[in-house]
């Protein structure tokens, strides 16, 4: 069926961003990105999807390895004792040393799943084929694997299909975020890909004003990640 993603704000990356803006995806694909009145025109059996604040590609994590396989995703139920952010350098440590096989499967799940509530769509490995755990669940994700692993060359910055990695948060600098914003790059930089029609609709929405306010405030105010045209996450 035929959706329609409506925002206030749409921010396609690489083109002029829509005012009261629309995206209207059809199976795994974009079929219109415009002003909401027009895609609604032109697809007036569409089902509609309203939703608060600015509409933007999904994002990449470029560390998403570390943060599935060097960092412990609590259970809800570990909350009160382990709290509910991921446990990453001495505290995963402490954990790694006697934790299971299930347990780690269950914490990479978890982890995958909050990357969605981040609006990632793309993840960065590389992802080991001797992890089945760690393939099997991103497999299941759906989320989009890159397997490169960041470069640098003399006098270069670090990229990764060939876009830079700004920022504290390249690989083996301080701690992983959840947060691909963390990394300190705008949109441009941190977007999976800028949404066009006919591309794959890898979309996420975010509960606020404009660009400048997302990166203030992070990918935490995600309110709604859609993959390959299916909604994997809606905070209300």
């Amino acid at each position: 069926m035929l959706t329609i993603h409506a925002a206030p704000l749409v921010l396609p990356v690489g083109a002029a961003a829509v005012v009261e803006g629309a995206v209207a995806v059809d199976g795994d694909r974009i079929a219109a990105i415009g002003p909401y009145e027009e895609v609604v025109a032109a697809h007036p059996a569409a089902r509609i999807r309203r939703w608060p604040g600015l509409l933007t590609p999904g994002l990449r994590q470029d560390r998403a390895r570390e943060l599935l396989t060097r960092c412990y995703h609590p259970d809800p139920r570990e909350a009160d004792e382990l709290g509910e952010l991921p446990l990453c350098g001495e505290e995963f440590e402490r954990l790694a040393a006697t934790m299971d096989a299930a347990r780690r499967a269950g914490s990479v799940r978890r982890g995958l799943q909050r990357m969605l509530r981040h609006g990632t769509t793309q993840v960065v490995g590389p992802f080991g084929a001797e992890d089945p755990a760690l393939r099997t669940a991103l497999a299941r994700s759906g989320l989009v694997q890159t397997p490169g692993q960041p470069v640098q060359s003399p006098g270069h910055p670090v990229q990764i299909q060939g876009r830079p990695v700004q920022g504290p948060g390249r690989p083996g600098d301080g701690l992983p975020d959840l947060d691909p914003f963390a990394a300190g790059g705008d949109l441009a930089a941190t977007a999976h890909g800028p949404l066009t029609v006919g591309g794959r609709a890898d979309l996420a929405v975010f509960d606020v004003a404009d660009e400048a306010a997302l990166r203030a405030g992070g990918a935490r105010r995600c309110v709604a990640t859609v993959l390959a045209g299916r909604l994997v996450h809606r905070a209300r």
